[in-house]
């Protein structure tokens, strides 16, 4: 299908499309892979050195998609196939961008100077049409803003409080949705059935380099057989125990471009939750996903330096060929975390 010919239908402050504004990074670029003979190209640009990098999806010729960098969720979108924007409001004149809520019209800056000198010429070309969210005032939203909630999100996970030793709080839109509650030692495969659904892909297969950081590790001891719930949509996979079919290992995963994981998972906006300094302390201090390497293993371990381990993600995968496919494995009490040689946190493992 050429793309002059692609018709779609603009919803301000909603989408353009097939396109919804609030989806996520994730789902927008597996919904790409189900078009790709209508959209053949795409191109992933970002910031490498930034976790929370906008993420800008560049849909050869004609659109922009323009993600958040916290919680990579549509935020812009830009159309660049010019149009006539008589034929829609009639008669227009040389000035500003049209704007209303939701979406800009911009014009041909060449083509308003000749009209400054003829008015007579009322037809303005627009050369490109902006989609956004408005603020409830009615007023824009800024470029670098994080989305507001829509129902794109509702069902998807807002938010991941990561307790050690104990397992995952996870929050879902809209957030009046109650929490499910993961506990390790506790939680079974029927429970997470039960309030997550199905996964996307069971997994029969342990990293055997996870195991150094075990618990309790014996060497007359053979590993136990266990089973992944991979949860893509979520970001999170579950390690369930295949003798007791209880979770025994929590991995959150944070998608971050460019690293070798990216794009498999949906990012999980984790925070891994630290102890109250006493019983009346209703807010704990946290570290996020976000934060670099050093600045959590400080928070996890004060002053000492973690075991670690070099951790090549194309090991496995003999076709996979990666610029950057070494990670860094750092264990502590109930945590692993896995990070880049630039400092960035790419999955939290609870164990």
């Amino acid at each position: 299908m050429l793309f002059s010919a692609l018709v779609v239908d603009i919803r301000p402050g909603h989408g353009l499309g097939i396109f919804r504004l609030g989806a996520s990074l994730w789902t927008v670029l597996d919904l790409l892979r189900t078009h790709k003979h209508t959209f053949p190209q795409v191109d992933v640009q970002y910031d490498p050195d930034s976790s929370t990098t906008p993420v800008i999806l560049h849909i050869k010729p004609h659109f922009d998609l323009l993600f958040s960098g916290t919680h990579q969720r549509l935020h812009t979108i830009a159309d660049f196939r010019r149009v006539n924007v008589n034929q829609a409001f009639g008669p227009t004149y040389p000035g500003e961008d049209l704007r209303y809520p939701g979406v800009r019209f911009c014009f041909d800056d060449e083509g308003l100077r000749d009209q400054v000198k003829d008015h007579e010429d009322r037809s303005q070309e627009v050369v490109r049409i902006l989609i956004s969210q408005t603020e409830p005032n009615g007023g824009e939203i800024d470029a670098l803003s994080e989305v507001l909630v829509t129902p794109a999100m509702y069902g998807e996970l807002a938010e991941a409080i990561a307790k050690v030793h104990d397992g995952v709080v996870l929050r879902f839109y809209p957030t009046t949705s109650p929490p499910v509650h993961v506990r390790l030692g506790v939680t079974t495969a029927q429970d997470l059935l039960s309030d997550l659904g199905p996964p996307l892909r069971t997994y029969y297969k342990e990293d055997d380099r996870m195991a150094i950081h075990a618990r309790s590790h014996h060497e007359d001891e053979s590993p136990e057989s266990s089973y992944f719930y991979n949860y893509f949509q979520h970001g999170i996979d579950f390690l369930i125990s295949d003798n007791t079919h209880i979770v025994k290992k929590i991995i959150l995963h944070s998608n971050v471009p460019g690293t070798p994981l990216f794009q498999r998972y949906k990012r999980c906006p984790w925070q891994i939750e630290g102890a109250p300094e006493d019983d009346e302390d209703d807010s704990p201090p946290r570290v996020k996903f976000e934060e670099r390497v050093d600045r959590i293993s400080h928070f996890l371990s004060p002053g000492e330096v973690p075991p670690s381990m070099h951790y090549d993600r194309t090991d496995d995968e003999e076709i996979l060929t990666l610029p950057n496919s070494t990670t860094r494995l750092l264990g502590f009490d109930g945590v692993i975390l896995e990070a880049t040689q630039s400092a960035q946190v790419v999955s939290v493992t609870l164990f």
